[in-house]
């Protein structure tokens, strides 16, 4: 008999030893046997849940294969070196291209048609890092009409006036404009005032 049974005729009822009148307790190598049964058990569902899973898995996966002139996005990613050449960023892009097939080397090696500015990487690039590109016909800009001077500068026109402001220059005040551009889409300058009112006098009107 227990010390605390034989001293308070009633067993323990602590949370590490709490018994109920009647129940039966395991003891000894019976509660080894049946926690191993229960071992043994969830480890069981557990492969079956995952064999299912990989099962599910297996019928929506396609091994990627492409032919020479299709295009691919390459991944960014230290393994290709495309994240060193280009010196990735955090909010640098994920996927580079499209770029054309070449050939194909290998079951799983393609060589595709570099840019000059990767052209020091080298051409052949394992499946995992291609991504399949779909063509789409509105991912075609057309080139406007764009006069191009004999200094090979392009002409824009000011859109708008979006505000001024004075600024001190070598002992004098300057009154200057910021101007929205034509053909620049989200660019502006600063531009001096007087210049602006003698070329382009109706912006002021």
């Amino acid at each position: 008999m227990a010390p605390f049974e034989a001293l308070y005729r009633r067993r323990c009822r602590i949370p590490l030893c709490w018994f109920q009148e009647g129940e039966y307790v395991l003891t000894g190598p019976e509660i080894v046997q049946q926690t191993t049964e229960k071992v043994k058990l969830i480890q069981a569902r557990m492969r079956a849940s995952q064999n299912r899973q990989k099962s599910y898995a297996d019928q929506r996966r396609r091994p990627l294969e492409f032919v020479a002139g299709d295009h691919v996005f390459l991944r960014v990613t230290p393994t290709t070196g495309v994240g060193r050449a280009i010196r990735a960023r955090k909010l640098s892009p994920k996927y580079l291209g499209p770029y054309q097939i070449l050939r194909r080397i290998g079951p799983v090696a393609y060589e595709i048609v570099m840019p000059p500015q990767l052209a020091n990487l080298h051409p052949v690039f394992h499946v995992s890092q291609l991504r399949k590109y779909v063509s789409d016909s509105s991912h075609i800009l057309e080139v406007e009409n764009v006069q191009v001077r004999e200094d090979l500068s392009v002409e824009v026109q000011p859109v708008r006036i979006e505000e001024s402001q004075n600024k001190q220059l070598r002992g004098r005040t300057v009154k200057l404009v910021k101007v929205i551009w034509d053909g620049r889409i989200g660019d502006s300058t600063w531009e001096l005032e007087d210049e602006m009112k003698e070329a382009y006098p109706h912006l002021f009107l």
